[in-house]
């Protein structure tokens, strides 16, 4: 393999992992800003983001590499882009109460 395929091929899988972790966050068109996120877990209206992992059975040692909350169905979710233990990135929805 040349060095131009392998800089292709590693441009085009960062690209489509990119491309993963970010499309439902594009497709949810109702979700808070980091402000309204502090504010709802102060008033008790979701619960904090580590807590929901627990309670979902997602092991500590999964890395969040972002967070939204969105409404979803009525209710607010968690969108959590995470990489797995395996190295693997996906999205992740969850209840926030």
């Amino acid at each position: 393999m040349t060095l131009m395929t392998r800089l292709l091929f590693t441009f085009l899988s960062v690209a489509l992992v990119s491309a993963m972790l970010l499309a439902p966050a594009w497709a949810q068109e109702n979700c808070l800003t980091d402000a309204e996120i502090q504010s709802a877990v102060a008033s008790g209206s979701i619960q904090p983001v580590a807590r929901v992992l627990e309670r979902e059975g997602i092991p500590a040692s999964t890395q969040v590499l972002s967070v939204r909350v969105c409404e979803t169905g009525g209710g607010l979710s968690y969108v959590l882009a995470v990489l797995g233990e395996a190295g693997e990135a996906r999205t992740l929805t969850v209840s926030a109460q």
